[in-house]
């Protein structure tokens, strides 16, 4: 039988992402119109969590956030638990965190050793526009009760906001990786490594 290690180091990468993404939301949040989407800064944390850290500890550094929000801390912008946002129209942004960390995280992996700013932007703008809006979209859906129409509406006006997140997240991976460019290979190498027990 073989255990996946879990490096001291990676817990440290997952810890200090986890509280970043809570601290971009300590800023707060805006609300535009009357469809309760609000506009923060913790979805730019959910892509460089995926940008820098990789599928794996990205995803974890999500699921840490939305833990401590479901037992009750109020993580989220604007002082909101996780158990608040997932009761509300807004359920599907919180939820497409984790696949949006993932697929950054993935594709981020597979560029790397070079990373290249234009692709980054690319990979971000997939995973913190397309995959966010689209479970953003649905949650709406079905808990706001609207039209793919009205929510679709509802959100292009927060487009522009949330792909200049893509490009300044891309610009801090560039730099991150060029000064620490085993961050990310550190992730997958410790991924492959197993302890095998009799």
């Amino acid at each position: 039988m073989s255990t996946t290690r879990f490096p001291a180091r990676d817990l440290a990468h997952v810890a200090v992402f986890a509280a970043l993404i809570i601290a971009l939301g300590l800023p707060g949040s805006i609300n535009i119109g009357i469809s309760g989407v609000p506009i923060t800064l913790q979805s730019m944390g959910v892509m460089m969590a995926g940008a820098l850290l990789g599928p794996r500890k990205g995803v974890l550094a999500v699921l840490t956030v939305i833990a401590l929000g479901l037992v009750g801390l109020p993580v989220l912008a604007g002082g909101r638990t996780a158990l608040v946002s997932l009761s509300s129209p807004t359920a599907g942004f919180l939820i497409g965190w984790i696949p949006t960390a993932f697929v950054i995280g993935w594709l981020t992996a597979k560029m790397l050793p070079k990373y290249r700013i234009i692709a980054g932007i690319g990979i971000n703008l997939l995973g913190g526009v397309v995959i966010l809006y689209a479970f953003g979209i649905v949650g709406m859906m079905v808990r706001g009760h609207m039209s793919f129409v009205a929510a679709w509406s509802a959100n292009a006006a927060f487009i522009p906001l949330d792909a200049a997140k893509a490009v300044v997240t891309a610009l801090v991976a560039s730099q991150v990786h060029r000064a620490y460019p085993a961050l990310l290979r550190d992730s997958v190498i410790s991924s492959n490594k197993t302890v095998v027990a009799n």
